[in-house]
């Protein structure tokens, strides 16, 4: 119980200043090293690596490639709104283990859940869809939005 609650009181407090310093340099290019982020930032090397350790581990970040899906042959992008009869948890968490799904949020007002899919074709949506989303207990309707194009996608919006 203690770990808990350090990591609640960790997560409500949020990164300092620095460490905020930190995420933003990382967002703008997350291969920047250690010691181009130091300079940036004051810090030795060692102490931003450990400062990056420590925000990887709690989760308040992930370094990841950030990839686009039509280059890598996924053709198919949508948004489907889920709503829910139950537990919206549970069906979230049921969401969240399917591949194809690279989002999951829990919401308030037309739909209880979003998700987001990658797919490679349109027979593999239909195919999500019927065989798996709709299967999961609890899932009570289903809308998609399909994506026609990605107009915009930042992910350098800073810590504020």
């Amino acid at each position: 119980m203690t770990r808990i609650s350090s990591d609640v009181t960790a997560r409500a407090t949020g990164p300092d200043e620095i460490s905020k310093a930190i995420i933003e340099q990382l967002q703008t290019d997350g291969r920047r090293s250690y010691a181009e982020i130091g300079k940036a930032v004051g810090l030795s090397e060692a102490a931003v690596r450990q400062r990056v350790q420590k925000l990887t581990e709690s989760g308040t970040i992930q370094i990841v490639a950030v990839t686009d899906p039509l280059q890598l042959g996924f053709t198919r992008q949508a948004m489907i709104g889920v709503r829910a009869a139950g537990d919206t948890r549970e069906v979230a968490a049921r969401l969240a283990e399917l591949s194809a799904v690279d989002y999951v949020v829990l919401t308030a007002g037309s739909f209880d859940i979003l998700v987001e899919v990658v797919c490679e074709d349109d027979e593999e949506l239909i195919a999500l869809l019927n065989d798996e989303i709709r299967a999961i207990e609890g899932v009570a309707s289903t809308e998609t939005f399909v994506y026609l194009r990605l107009h915009k996608q930042r992910y350098d919006w800073g810590t504020r």
